[in-house]
């Protein structure tokens, strides 16, 4: 690369930029962390200024800080998201335009994986939509003609010269220039970003100079996007643990992000480092014993001695704590010798090489990103970034290494709702609107039905909270579904878990109603009775009703009250005064959503209580220890009212 193609400033680059490739840009850019923002803001607003260009983007996954709602939530967001994010951190002002339906008419942005649920009132967003599977994105992108790739990159100086990582996203770039290449299409411009945070990873990940066309590396730059830790309840840990049991000493493992994943990360902590209380927890969670046989055939109850290969789209925090824990440590080799010996015992463990985690990009806290940078300095043959086809899927020249190497599979995802028949609702609603999007789920889904040993688990939580009060996740049918009943395999919910490969559609229903929260049991029998697919004279077993919240934490309590199932295993952003006040916002929120809460709300107000413990550091947090205006006075008492609901 030429000095003349190294920027230090971003302005004069997109200017450049956009001079040198015309009045037409056609850009991709990787999903999540690895998007330059920046240099994509200063080409949006080129193009927003000038009507006779156009802007086309092609990517996923566009993460924006929280933008709260005024009132009390600005007042516990707008301090955090300043201190979390940092004063510098720069949002892609495409997306915050889209957010709010104020794209300019020359600029469409194309998305395969939404931000969970934050474009669903974006009609521009919903309309330019691109429903795919992560490893067809590649082979669809690549008829695009995109004449430029921008990408967030890790550079390091060598004694053969510089080189790349494209660290966190070699997931899509590789294979889509490969499929321009193979095409005999021009190759787009590529400018590499450096980011001087972004942790290098070798191996798959690097690439040589000349890989890229352009460098663009400032002075200065935001920090890279760190998401917050979220707390975890008990509906979600009674969910983890049952989902703990189905994993198999010695197998793969994948994963996703989200409470529900953190739960099943802790669930395997906690049978790793303190296995007889883990396993009076599942006792007490699985007095029928349906969880326990499962863990029988398909998981284990035992410590993970020879300990799991993780195999997953995204290396999130989970991954950390389990390799901090000494679960993830079986390595894998890119040799088929090699790992047939490793599956027969038989390979010596000085064996040099071998990884035990391979990913197609990564996103979580700063403490996975710098974990992640001490991990490639201290064993970089631990950590294998790579194309998301070789993670994704099985076809292709690795296909009998990549099986061998997955042996004893499971590949964890959540959804949102699931039907009595086995099909799951992950990604939209029935009304055609985009909540995120398929991404990977599907090709997890249909792998672990070829693998000969291999398990595609469901997590969801059994109900949600509607406009209308409490409503079931589980549904009889609904108008839209990612994954078709005939993949139907395994789900859990905090009741359990429900096996469903290869029962006919009676047993399939009787599963799935054993895993129902027991209020929606009933309804959910006479549908399914109605159409025929549940015998007249079929009996919900009376152990079902106990599907309970109020049971399921009575069941937990001794846990709870040792302090073993924190809100926040795994640490905390927030300050101890924002996390009491997390309760109490809760609460305030769940009943704005109904007459019947608006009104339990008022009546609280009306007759807030005895102060409670920290409550003068939670008005001061919240600006609202001395009130100037009858608005403030308002949320004063409100908040005063939630915190002693909530017991501060």
């Amino acid at each position: 690369m030429s000095p003349e193609q190294c920027h230090t400033d971003t302005d004069a680059c997109a200017q450049q930029l956009a001079e040198r490739i015309g009045p037409d840009l056609r850009v991709a850019a990787p999903l999540g962390l690895g998007k330059p923002h920046e240099l994509l803001n200063a080409l949006y607003r080129l193009t927003r200024a000038d009507t006779s260009r156009s802007l086309s983007l092609y990517t996923a996954l566009s993460l924006t800080r929280p933008r709260p709602a005024p009132g009390l939530e600005a007042r516990f967001v707008g301090p955090f998201v300043e201190r979390h994010f940092g004063a510098g951190a720069v949002d892609p002002e495409y997306a915050i335009d889209q957010a709010r339906d104020q794209l300019p008419s020359n600029v469409a942005v194309h998305e395969f994986y939404m931000q969970s649920g934050a474009l669903l009132h974006s009609g521009g967003a919903q309309r330019n939509y691109i429903s795919q599977n992560y490893t067809h994105v590649a082979r669809d992108l690549a008829v695009q003609d995109i004449n430029l790739l921008v990408q967030l990159v890790a550079r390091r100086e060598t004694p053969e010269g510089v080189r790349y990582s494209l660290s966190c996203n070699p997931d899509l770039t590789f294979d889509f220039i490969d499929r321009v290449v193979q095409s005999g299409k021009p190759r787009p411009l590529c400018v590499a970003v450096v980011h001087p945070d972004l942790p290098y990873i070798s191996g798959h990940a690097e690439v040589q100079r000349d890989y890229f066309d352009v460098e663009l590396r400032t002075d200065t730059a935001p920090p890279l996007f760190a998401v917050p830790r979220q707390p975890i309840d008990t509906a979600e840990y009674a969910l983890g643990i049952h989902a703990s049991a189905l994993v198999r000493d010695g197998g793969c493992l994948q994963i996703g992000i989200g409470a529900l994943s953190d739960a099943l990360v802790y669930g395997l902590r906690w049978r790793q480092q303190d296995n007889t209380q883990w396993r009076r927890a599942l006792v007490a969670l699985d007095p029928r014993g349906g969880t326990h046989a499962l863990a029988a055939r398909m998981g284990g109850l035992a410590p993970l001695r020879a300990g799991l290969y993780g195999a997953s789209e995204m290396v999130m925090d989970g991954f950390m704590h389990l390799q901090r824990a000494g679960i993830l440590k079986r390595r894998a080799w890119d040799n088929m010798a090699l790992e047939r010996a490793a599956a027969c015992g038989r390979l010596s463990p000085e064996t040099p090489g071998g990884h035990y985690l391979r990913g197609a990009f990564f996103l979580g806290t700063r403490e996975l990103y710098r974990w992640l940078a001490e991990l490639d300095a201290n064993d970089p043959d631990a950590l294998d970034m790579c194309r998301v086809s070789n993670v994704n899927q099985l076809y292709g020249d690795h296909q009998m290494l990549a099986a061998l190497q997955r042996r004893g599979a499971r590949f964890f995802n959540t959804c949102m709702m699931a039907t009595l028949l086995g099909s799951a609702v992950s990604d939209g609603l029935e009304d055609g609107e985009v909540v995120s999007g398929v991404g990977g789920q599907y090709n997890f889904v249909a792998m672990a039905h070829e693998l000969a040993d291999g398990r595609s688990i469901l997590l969801l939580r059994s109900t949600r909270l509607g406009r209308s009060g409490i409503e079931t996740n589980i549904r009889w049918n609904y108008g839209h579904t990612t994954i078709p009943r005939h993949l139907r395999d395994v789900f859990v919910t905090e009741y359990g878990v429900a096996d469903l490969r290869g029962k006919t559609d009676s047993e399939c229903i009787e599963a799935m109603l054993s895993i129902t929260d027991a209020r929606f049991i009933d309804a959910l029998c006479a549908e399914a009775k109605s159409h025929g697919k549940l015998a007249a004279d079929f009996q919900v077993p009376e152990r079902w009703r106990n599907n309970r919240p109020e049971l399921l934490k009575e069941a937990l309590m001794p846990w709870q009250e040792k302090g073993l199932l924190p809100p926040f295993p795994f640490g905390s952003d927030f300050t101890e005064v924002e996390q009491r006040l997390l309760p109490a916002l809760g609460w305030l929120k769940s009943r704005s959503s109904s007459w019947r809460g608006k009104w339990e709300v008022l009546r609280a107000a009306a007759s807030p209580g005895e102060p409670v413990g920290g409550e003068d550091e939670a008005l001061e947090r919240m600006g609202l220890a001395q009130p100037g205006s009858m608005g403030d006075r308002i949320q004063q008492r409100l908040l005063k009212a939630a915190l002693r609901r909530t017991g501060g």
